[in-house]
């Protein structure tokens, strides 16, 4: 391991680390006391801290720091509580860096992809995707990269979904059931229930949270017509950022508001924006579904032509092909979207033959979770 120097500045309230070939790092007194690892300030079974801010003193300074090869040991005041911090973890934790603050910019591990992705859609064997750890960490390494994956290899039965949900995490039912039956209805509760050909959207707008992933599984698919598309959501606004800076700045700005109220006993509403970004303009999530819009009354009416016209533009930039991926499921089938990143959509099908897939949702941060276990390899 190469030395670490640490010196405490700036009156204790500052811990800098020197590493020869990496650029300094710093960290301040009352961040390292919160985040002490001994067994004082965090359960050494769960990690779960033991003491609140208030527990620490206002006045916490440094007043010793010694690197040595495998601990940098840091000596705190008033308290006199010495405190070991693995260097890797430091490093790991550091927040004296430089960071992309640019609207729009993307979550760690997200790429961004167009229709040059149809010659190689990201997927997974579900036999191996439930014998293979290693299969399994790929594929959910792939949803987290690309938003969306397909599932290959399954038993075309009723219900058959739940095992791909099972692999991660579970099911978030909502007031369609715990599952969900796509195929044409007389008096449809939902357009999704026909055979229309449906715009690519985000599923359920119109709930708070709204539900982060989808899965589509196929049980029939005889009919002419039909065939699945996505979209990277992130890549259309940033497009349209690129494009029109003031109309991506609208829809981020403003809220949007999204209602269904399509079955007895469920007025379902929400208002966030179309692009939603965290507070250093990391894309969080697209809201974007035609179909459960409900009037906007949050944008201002001097801005309002001007986000309409933003609003016709991503819709655009959705609609055109060179931003589409688009497969047809057989019976056996599935496939699984980030519902907060990726639009799906539908092409039109026709009465003729058979057109029979279940939907479920499910929860990203299972998802997330299986997938950190697998890639720490415990």
């Amino acid at each position: 391991m190469t030395q670490v120097c640490a010196t405490v500045e700036e009156d204790g309230t500052v811990l800098r680390l020197v590493e020869p070939g990496r650029p300094d790092t710093r960290f301040h007194a009352i961040w390292l006391r919160d985040n002490a690892p001994d067994p004082a300030t965090r359960d050494p079974g769960n990690g779960q801290r033991l003491i609140t801010l208030g527990d620490i003193p206002e006045d916490i300074r440094l007043t010793a720091a010694h690197a040595g090869t495998d601990a940098i040991t840091c000596t705190f005041a008033p308290e006199g509580k010495t405190v070991a911090f693995d260097p890797a973890w430091l490093r790991a934790h550091a927040y004296d860096r430089p960071r992309d603050r640019t609207p729009g910019h993307l979550p760690p591990g997200a790429e961004t992809w167009d229709s040059t992705l149809n010659a190689n859609v990201p997927g997974g064997d579900m036999r191996a995707l439930q014998s293979d750890p290693a299969a399994l960490r790929d594929w959910l390494a792939a949803v987290r990269r690309f938003g969306f994956a397909r599932v290959t290899g399954m038993e075309p039965r009723p219900g058959g979904l739940f095992d791909i949900v099972d692999l991660f995490g579970h099911v978030r039912e909502t007031n369609y059931g715990r599952h969900f039956e796509v195929r044409t209805e007389v008096n449809p509760t939902n357009l999704a229930y026909t055979g229309l050909g449906l715009q690519a959207h985000t599923d359920n707008p119109y709930r708070d949270p709204v539900p982060t992933l989808q899965i589509l599984a196929c049980l029939e698919n005889s009919a002419s017509g039909g065939e699945n598309m996505v979209v990277d959501g992130f890549a259309a606004a940033r497009r349209l950022r690129d494009d029109d800076p003031e109309g991506f700045d609208l829809l981020a700005g403003h809220p949007a508001r999204f209602a269904y109220e399509g079955s007895a006993g469920i007025a379902l509403h929400s208002r966030r924006p179309v692009i939603e970004l965290a507070p250093d303009g990391q894309l969080q999530a697209i809201r974007f579904n035609a179909r459960s819009a409900a009037p906007v009354t949050d944008v201002p009416f001097a801005d309002m032509p001007a986000w309409y016209a933003a609003c016709r533009r991503l819709g655009d930039i959705v609609d055109d092909p060179a931003m589409q991926v688009t497969f047809k499921l057989a019976p056996g089938e599935a496939f699984i979207v980030d519902n907060t990143r990726v639009l799906h959509a539908r092409k039109g099908y026709s009465g003729e033959g058979h057109r029979w897939l279940q939907g479920c949702y499910a929860d990203k941060d299972g998802l997330l979770s299986k997938l950190a276990v697998l890639e720490a390899g415990t």
